[in-house]
Formats: structure tokens, C-alpha cells, sequence
């Protein structure tokens, strides 16, 4: 049985860039960055080092060459916020691509694009 989501794989084509994008324009925090000397390398990313589910940021063209088989499409994921309008001017400030705020029946919503033009979404948390 599965109890919980540990890691989301994020395939990059430049991981230092999306490591910068995620901390210096998300605020997210690098929980850990490896490398087996090999070529391999992988930075995890969250937005607190309490958080249960970390971001895995992994070099694409890499990935591609070991794992041919492998999906490397960007996953769509949900964030939530709890100050939804300070995070969107945040975003905004720093010249973050960002789409209208809109109101569903579960809350506001906005998404925002990364460096690579990989579109996330946010939610409003009460």
C-alpha cells in the first residue's frame, strides 16, 4: 500500500538554471544536491525542508540517454498558498511569467512558468 508521495522528478534541460528559478523566484529551498562523480547529478528542491514531498530536479538529456523508455514530459502540479496575492506579486516582481488570477468554486487560481517555459498552478489554502 502507498501512504504518501516522497519525490516528483522534474526533467530539466538545465538544472542549475531551474535550481536558481525555484529558490531565487519560487523560494523554494535546496534540501540536498548530489552528484556520483559520474555525470549524475540531482538537486532536491521543496518549499520547506519540513515539506514530506520533495522536487527532484534531474538533467533531461541524460535521463534520455539511460532510460530511452522514460516519460520526461514536466508533470502538472498543484501548489497551494496561504497569502496567494502576496506569492502572485512576488512572482510578478521578478519577472515571473504568470497567468490571471481566477476564481473556481475550490478557490483562486493563477500558474506561472518556469525558465523553460514548464507551467505550474497555484491555489489558494484557507
Amino acid at each position: 500500500m502507498i501512504n504518501k508521495i516522497g519525490q516528483i522528478m522534474l526533467y530539466v534541460n538545465n538544472q542549475n538554471e531551474a535550481k536558481e528559478f525555484w529558490t531565487e523566484k519560487v523560494g523554494f529551498s535546496v534540501i540536498s544536491e548530489q552528484d556520483n562523480g559520474q555525470g549524475m547529478k540531482w538537486i532536491e528542491i521543496s518549499p520547506t525542508e519540513e515539506a514530506e514531498t520533495k522536487i527532484i530536479l534531474h538533467n533531461k538529456e541524460l535521463i534520455a540517454k539511460m532510460q530511452p523508455e522514460l516519460s520526461l514530459g514536466t508533470p502538472s502540479l498543484m501548489f497551494f498558498s496561504e497569502d496567494i496575492d502576496k506569492l502572485y506579486n512576488d512572482l510578478l516582481n521578478k519577472k515571473v511569467i504568470v497567468g490571471e488570477m481566477v476564481n473556481m468554486p475550490s478557490g483562486r487560481v493563477f500558474n506561472f512558468a518556469d525558465n523553460e517555459n514548464n507551467y505550474f498552478a497555484v491555489m489558494e489554502s484557507k
